[in-house]
């Protein structure tokens, strides 16, 4: 494997930045308040997309990727359809998280025999004690859930596959639970799944895993609502409150246009994330901008990673529009999850 140099000529950058990041103070935090007059829990980012559908030559749609806090800055691992609309996954840099450097090369995998049919996409980033974790949906005899670590996001190791097929929707807990490693996930089909519900599973070793629960299921037309009633997944990594794991998530409606994917949040109990405490009864963020209703797949608000800050409390959502283009939302920690539980409906 030869990573890839971040600064590298073969490195190009999102957005119009340049290589100069004058005026970028490091340990910058992506934000922006809430709009005058704005009483909405979620809010746009103003400058959405951050990263536009077409960041590198013969790049058609970078969405639905991951990013975490790492050095100075930031990183992640984006998904990325060129001509072929073939996904992979490149790595990424940013020192503010709104302007990013994105590998030109998608990522290698050491100890991985490459095949050319297996697709990657919808990664998730988490550090868990000294490794940061990646998972996707992987073609590797998947639809399933695919697994690898880094610590530089340019040498990247893979681990075996950690469920059978069909799965999507990995996503890892930032630290062990009662010893375990604990990941979300949806199992699916080998299509464009219409159902879906969220499980948890544990691991002593990020190898073997197990203990398969049920966490939450679709639905929501016996209790009025139906924004999430066609299926649910786990969107980034949960974030650890005093009241619980804040889980947000994308749930979809099928109507006689398609499906519209839109975000929630839940809030699931400390030591048992199998149990929901609290869970929104409406939408905390719907296809309404322009680059969320037309794209490839259009009507599509799918968040895989969020920045949280702990001492303010802010929170930037990240999450792809239309299946096309990156983008940011923002809220405060505290406000959402008092929102959760003022508006919960557990079904």
């Amino acid at each position: 494997m030869n990573p890839v140099d971040a600064n590298s000529s073969d490195s190009q950058i999102a957005r119009g930045a340049t290589a100069d990041r004058g005026g970028v103070v490091p340990d910058a935090f992506p934000w922006q308040e809430r709009p005058a007059g704005d009483k909405a829990v979620v809010w746009r980012h103003s400058g959405n997309p951050i990263i536009p559908r077409n960041p590198l030559p013969d790049v058609h749609g970078i969405y639905n990727s991951a990013v975490v806090r790492f050095g100075d800055g930031y990183a992640g691992v984006f998904r990325t359809e060129g001509p072929s609309r073939f996904p992979l996954l490149h790595a990424g840099w940013s020192e503010d998280g709104l302007e990013w450097q994105i590998e030109a090369r998608p990522i290698e995998f050491s100890n991985y025999r490459p095949d050319p049919s297996h697709y990657a996409y919808d990664p998730r980033v988490v550090r868990i004690e000294d490794w940061f974790y990646v998972s996707w949906c992987g073609g590797d005899n998947g639809p399933t859930i695919s697994l690898a670590r880094t610590k530089d996001f340019r040498a990247f190791e893979r681990l075996p596959n950690a469920f059978l097929p069909f799965n999507r929707n990995g996503v890892l807990f930032p630290r062990r639970i009662n010893d375990k490693f604990v990941m979300l996930s949806r199992p699916s089909d080998d299509g464009h799944t219409p159902f879906g519900d969220i499980y948890v599973s544990e691991s002593p070793d990020m190898v073997h895993w197990g203990m398969h629960r049920l966490v939450m299921r679709r639905g929501g037309d016996q209790v009025g609502q139906w924004w999430q009633r066609t299926k649910i997944g786990a969107g980034p990594i949960p974030i650890e409150t005093p009241d619980g794991w804040l889980m947000i998530y994308h749930g979809v409606i099928d109507t006689c246009n398609g499906f519209v994917y839109s975000m929630g949040a839940a809030i699931l109990a400390i030591d048992d994330p199998s149990k929901v405490l609290y869970r929104t009864n409406r939408h905390l963020l719907t296809p309404e901008a322009p680059y969320e209703t037309t794209g490839h797949v259009p009507n599509v608000v799918f968040p895989c990673a969020a920045l949280h800050e702990p001492t303010s409390g802010k929170l930037a959502v990240y999450y792809g529009a239309a299946d096309t283009c990156t983008c940011v939302a923002y809220c405060n920690v505290s406000e959402l999850v008092e929102f959760t539980k003022a508006n919960s409906t557990v079904f």
